[in-house]
């Protein structure tokens, strides 16, 4: 068996594997219940199975150049699908999409308090200290 026949069959292994992936996560996305599985069934399948795909192109190809721009495609896929999937998480935390009951742990609620609350005393310091907008403290009516 040559060099050229095993890359072959190498490239056509991790092709077919990629194209499972990225078929299991289209399927998860659609049958999961909730906005967390299916963002994690969208991105941690769908980035392997892309991976894989790129491997198996990148083996049947054998040129350089395209090699290179596959591997950027790889990186860049690597570095934004996490960030995606965390800001459509948050995203979906905050307009009420995840269904608290089946969390674990619940580390962002407890966040968001300590944010709203040293954001409620600045905001109240604020009014005191402020000026108007002459420089006359307390002028604008409100009692100081």
């Amino acid at each position: 068996m040559s060099t050229d026949t095993l890359a072959d069959v190498v490239a056509a292994v991790c092709l077919l594997g990629g194209a499972l992936l990225a078929l299991a996560a289209g399927i998860g996305v659609l049958r999961f219940p909730d906005l967390l599985s299916r963002m994690h069934a969208g991105t941690k399948p769908q980035v392997l199975g892309l991976v894989l795909v790129l491997i198996g192109l990148s083996l049947r190809l054998r040129s350089g150049g395209a090699v290179w721009a596959l591997i950027l495609v790889a990186l860049f896929q690597m570095l934004t699908a996490p960030v995606a999937a965390h800001l459509v998480g948050r995203a979906g935390y905050r307009t009420g999409k995840v269904r608290r009951d089946l969390l674990v742990v619940d580390e962002l609620t407890e966040a968001q308090e300590r944010a709203s609350e040293r954001e409620g005393t600045q905001d109240g310091d604020e009014d005191d200290d402020h000026d108007d907008a002459h420089g006359a403290p307390g002028a604008s009516g409100r009692p100081g």
